[in-house]
């Protein structure tokens, strides 16, 4: 496919993250779901399920227009906000690829739809981020380094790991 603009580049790139954190999840054993990726001291998403989990909340609240206006698709809450605070329940595999699959569409459509990488974008008072092309590349950022830290565990853990995804699949 040629490559029309900085909206398919991003997508690309952004749907190689989501696919690569897809892998990692579809790849984990179900005795390794609640393993602990973190020490102790590290309380906040440090079972595989609950990293994934994180990804997947953050990936859907920075795909959406307004932080005052976002509400996860149920079954998820709005723990994530509250770092001290994990999901009522582990949520299953079945459940997070089906959020990923949600979260992945709500991408692509982003992205095809974004006409102003320079338009400003402020997700959080007082944040350093400023517009929305900064924001999009620190999300695709911020799942891409969970999915290699879960890509890594699985690695450690199972002698196996997803591999790269060079480029999303439509």
């Amino acid at each position: 496919m040629k490559l029309n603009s900085i909206n398919d580049i991003l997508w690309y790139q952004f749907g190689a993250a989501i696919d690569m954190l897809d892998n990692a999840i579809e790849a984990c054993p179900d005795e390794l779901w609640q393993a602990r990726l973190f020490p102790a001291e590290i309380p906040e998403f440090a079972e595989f399920w609950c990293l994934a989990y994180h990804s997947l909340f953050w990936l859907d609240f920075y795909l959406s227009e307004t932080a005052e206006n976002f509400t996860p698709p149920a079954p998820f809450t709005l723990s994530e906000f509250d770092a001290s605070l994990l999901p009522e329940r582990v949520y299953s595999k079945a459940e997070l690829r089906e959020y990923l699959r949600y979260g992945r569409s709500k991408c692509r459509t982003t992205l095809e739809s974004m006409t102003d990488f320079m338009a400003p974008q402020q997700v959080r008072p007082n944040w350093r981020i400023e517009s929305v092309g900064e924001l999009h590349l620190y999300n695709l950022r911020h799942v891409q380094e969970h999915a290699a830290q879960l890509a890594m565990f699985l690695g450690q853990n199972v002698a196996s790991a997803p591999g790269w995804v060079g480029k999303a699949q439509d």
